[in-house]
């Protein structure tokens, strides 16, 4: 990615997709040339958790909501230290914040973090484009990195894949870091950073849990170093296929049998390590507006959602697999994707979403009750 200064006014800018087809906007943010995979995200709000999601490394988002800034930015709702998206995609960007929390406007962050992105273009014919032909690759192109049209597909065309991308350690912590409990400290987990959003140690916090956030390279003996009740493994970015080392680490996890929970990619590692596959989906689910029911209790929930990739397990009987009896536990009312899983002989389970609802909904927080059950279960 190159960058220069910010996008002003009616500075040129184009999106070219891998297949040739092109969209002519403004600049907005930075100016230059980026490249990723081309997704859409259809929250209504809540873009700057979804900026600062480190699940986004190397995607260029592309907002349904046709209006994007009215609230600006400010120092509270980021989930991690930094924009991780690659490039951004707005129709009508505000031209004027109006929030008391907002320190900045959205044009000026992604301006200072050298995010390029654009605006001006028809996102609605985009994502419709994108939901006919599937993620694919793409470029956004402004001012002085405007090449011609046949030079521009040439370099998306050049640019990586996400499918086999192995990415966690790209986002991951680099040290372990320590979020104490709120209140009375309960429980000890280890919660290996696969991407991690700064919301999740926070709600296992509010549940007197301490959480000891390690990096994606973490062993098993790291694991259990810090003496944990339960082990948690986080969404992130990339293929799952190729995470074969966060796969070993949980099961060794499973093999000590202690009280475990995963999401997003965390759910796909799960489903990697009792032995199922994983797939790309055409397009994803991402937003915040997801329907999932959880076939445990028959309740159905929104949800919030970011993922390209998607576990391949049956949905209508239970799986033998090395650690016991697996069972899908929910499931995407939109189109029956595996959206969760659980161990039936052992304390393990898993979601495909965000629980921890930044941005989102709150209907899925019972899950985080739900491994402090676990975790209950095992000390009696």
């Amino acid at each position: 990615m190159t960058t220069s200064t910010r996008g002003v006014d009616r500075t040129p800018a184009v999106l070219v997709l891998e297949d040739g087809r092109t969209f002519r906007g403004r600049a907005y943010g930075a100016v230059g040339a980026t490249f990723g995979e081309a997704v859409f995200s259809t929250g209504m709000t809540g873009y700057q958790e979804t900026l600062t999601d480190p699940s986004y490394h190397r995607q260029v988002v592309v907002m349904t909501a046709p209006h994007v800034g009215n609230t600006g930015v400010n120092d509270e709702d980021m989930e991690s230290k930094k924009i991780w998206v690659s490039g951004y995609v707005v129709r009508d960007p505000a031209r004027v914040p109006s929030n008391w929390r907002s320190t900045r406007s959205l044009d000026d962050e992604l301006a200072a973090q050298g995010v390029v992105g654009i605006s001006g273009i028809d996102t609605r014919a985009l994502t419709r484009h994108l939901r006919e032909r599937g993620a694919m690759r793409v470029g956004i192109f402004s001012g002085h990195a405007l090449p011609d049209e046949g030079t521009m597909l040439a370099e998306v065309r050049q640019a990586p894949e996400m499918s086999g991308a192995d990415l966690s350690a790209e986002v991951a912590t680099t040290e372990t870091y320590v979020v104490p409990a709120i209140g009375e400290k309960k429980y000890t987990v280890a919660a290996v950073d696969l991407g991690i959003k700064g919301m999740t140690p926070h709600r296992m916090a509010e549940r007197g849990i301490e959480v000891h956030v390690l990096p994606a390279t973490a062993t098993v003996e790291d694991v259990y170093a810090v003496e944990p009740d339960g082990v948690f493994f986080s969404n992130g970015p990339g293929d799952p296929s190729t995470a074969d080392h966060p796969v070993a680490v949980m099961r060794g996890v499973l093999e000590h049998g202690t009280p475990l929970f995963g999401i997003c990619f965390g759910n796909q590692i799960l489903g990697r390590a009792l032995g199922f596959g994983t797939f790309k989906l055409k397009y994803g689910h991402r937003g915040i507006n997801q329907p999932v029911q959880d076939r445990t209790t028959g309740k159905v929930e929104v949800t919030a959602h970011n993922h390209g990739f998607a576990v391949d397990a049956p949905l209508d009987r239970v799986s033998d697999t090395p650690y016991g009896r697996a069972e899908v536990s929910h499931v995407c009312l939109n189109d029956n994707v595996v959206e969760g899983l659980q161990l039936l002989d052992r304390p393990a389970f898993s979601v495909q979403y965000h629980p921890e609802a930044a941005a989102g909904p709150h209907d899925a927080a019972y899950l985080f009750d739900r491994f402090v059950k676990l975790m209950e279960g095992q000390r009696a």
